[in-house]
């Protein structure tokens, strides 16, 4: 899909793809706390995974032109468990923040992703989809 890979230039796509996984997870919470009425930590991993799989789908579609396992279904387990360690990131910042700090639930989130995001980027891209 391009012809060369860079680590700025997979940042950069990271980084939208980001920001779009970020607005389906960040949306996902404000509804299942605010309407659902559900714990903010559980809100938070639900909306988690949504956030996960738009990350994924986008990832190997637009994001990286390189994926070194060349079995999906063993790539997906093996993002999903970058992934899943991201998620117990994303709990322990949330509850510090929220439930230690008494910071506001979004608040908590927007820290939460940059620390979450900076992980994901670095440990996807050396293990699953850098020559």
């Amino acid at each position: 899909m391009f012809k060369k890979q860079t680590i700025s230039g997979d940042l950069i796509r990271y980084g939208v793809v980001g920001l779009v996984a970020f607005l389906a997870d960040f949306t996902t919470l404000y509804l299942f706390k605010t309407f659902l009425n559900l714990n903010y930590l559980i809100a938070a991993g639900v909306a988690f995974v949504a956030g996960l799989s738009v990350n994924y789908l986008l990832s190997i579609k637009w994001v990286f032109n390189y994926r070194k396992i060349k079995n999906v279904r063993f790539e997906l387990l093996v993002f999903g468990m970058i992934g899943l360690f991201g998620l117990l990131i994303n709990e322990l910042v949330m509850y510090v923040c929220t439930g230690l700090l008494l910071l506001y639930f979004l608040y908590s989130k927007v820290f939460a992703t940059i620390i979450v995001f900076a992980w994901n980027f670095g440990v996807r891209r050396a293990m699953l989809f850098k020559e």
